[in-house]
């Protein structure tokens, strides 16, 4: 442990996660390359927060410029603000058509299913049971890892995902057997809260449509549908700016984070006029650090860059070149390439240590990556957008060097 470590665990407190053996101190990032302490230049393919590419000049400069002009809470009127919600929500079906600003994507999903509670008055909350959605005392109740202290709560139920065995009938029944087990308990039924994309879980391929069952079968159950789109929206999957559109549905609720500012700290929820109604009659709700006028300049700028550069189409045709490059690796634990636009998944023949271990020799090779999936056997690579076909060939290259040095 070096010196910057033993000062971190002491002033940070025990505990605070790090990733790989040896990690890395950072110290510099411009688009899709960051530097450490040493020098040493890295390919980021893993980092969602600089959805726009690390230090982008367009959000920096609006970020410094309205800071420098005018920054309070959203007590007041704004013009920025409102013209950031209208921008925004037009990206969206009919219908949601509301913007509530707040920092995190913890909040944001803590709101879905306060919503979900006032607009039902019902409690009980079903997720996957693979999942991830933030880590307020109420979305970690969802959180597959570690268990609450204090247990956890018996009004929510988890459910297998779709994909492999399980397809979206299957699915379908899984939640409907949950909401019979939450009224039978008393606590009734307010909402289904998905990622779209299934992203914690492994983002398995599903065909649109494979969720429409379940979707149909929470609105005749009396629920509400949250997609969390903190992992896929913003072009991120190429074909379709939201993961819900890609699936086919309309939520009823929509939650966004960490791309949302490009590092600002920037997150929101999305939805209809009335279901916000009963949040804010049934709760009240005001974020002094959200809906500010610097959040709304760093959020906008996100999207100026998204349009002026086509990043969206960039994420479908780079995507589809990353996973062909991927597809063509050649090695007896590779069982399957999978993804979209510029989240692509490789997954091993592993019971997670395999893929632990091409994850720290990637870092030592120059590219950044990490795992997921509930075996942790799935290669996660999820670069910022700005990602190209020389990062692509660069990636490749050096994951077929390094799959071959471990036979």
């Amino acid at each position: 442990m070096n010196d910057l470590q033993r000062r971190r665990d002491r002033v940070l407190g025990p505990m605070m996660t790090t990733f790989y053996r040896d990690p890395v101190e950072l110290v510099r990032g411009e688009g899709v390359w960051l530097w450490d302490a040493a020098g040493n230049r890295y390919l980021d393919a893993y980092n969602n927060v600089p959805h726009v590419g690390h230090g982008h000049p367009t959000v920096v400069e609006a970020v410094a410029r309205q800071m420098a002009t005018l920054n309070t809470h959203s007590r007041y009127l704004h013009e920025g603000i409102v013209a950031y919600a209208e921008r925004l929500t037009a990206t969206f079906a009919d219908g949601l058509d509301t913007l509530t600003l707040v920092c995190t994507g913890s909040e944001a999903n803590d709101i879905a299913l306060r919503i979900g509670w006032a607009a039902t008055g019902k409690k009980g909350i079903v997720a996957t049971d693979a999942t991830y959605h933030g880590n307020t005392h109420l979305v970690s109740q969802l959180s597959a890892g570690r268990r609450p202290v204090g247990g956890r709560v018996d009004w929510v139920r988890r459910v297998p995902p779709p994909g492999g065995a399980v397809d979206g009938a299957a699915f379908a029944a899984s939640i409907g057997a949950a909401i019979d087990s939450l009224e039978a308990d008393g606590h009734g039924f307010a909402a289904l809260i998905l990622d779209p994309f299934l992203a914690n879980e492994g983002f398995p391929s599903l065909p649109p449509g494979a969720l429409d069952a379940a979707v149909a079968l929470v609105r005749a159950r009396g629920g509400i549908v949250i997609a969390d789109e903190v992992q896929p929206g913003f072009g991120r999957l190429g074909s379709h700016f939201w993961g819900h559109e890609r699936m086919g549905f309309v939520p009823d609720v929509v939650t966004l984070g960490k791309p949302m500012g490009n590092g600002y700290p920037v997150a929101g929820v999305v939805t209809r006029r009335d279901l916000i109604a009963a949040f804010r009659e049934g709760f009240g709700y005001f974020n002094t650090f959200a809906a500010t006028p610097v959040a709304a300049a760093a959020a906008s700028a996100v999207l100026d860059v998204i349009e002026s550069e086509g990043l969206q189409a960039r994420a479908e045709e780079v995507g589809r070149a990353l996973r062909a490059g991927l597809g063509a690796l050649d090695h007896p634990r590779i069982r399957e390439v999978r993804g979209a636009g510029l989240f692509a998944g490789v997954v091993f023949d592993d019971d997670g240590e395999f893929t632990g271990e091409v994850v720290e020799r990637m870092r030592a090779a120059g590219v950044l990556m990490h795992y997921i999936g509930p075996g942790r056997n799935i290669l996660k690579i999820r670069p910022p957008l700005v990602f190209g076909h020389e990062h692509v060939d660069m990636l490749v290259d050096r994951l077929g060097q390094v799959l071959k040095e471990m036979g």
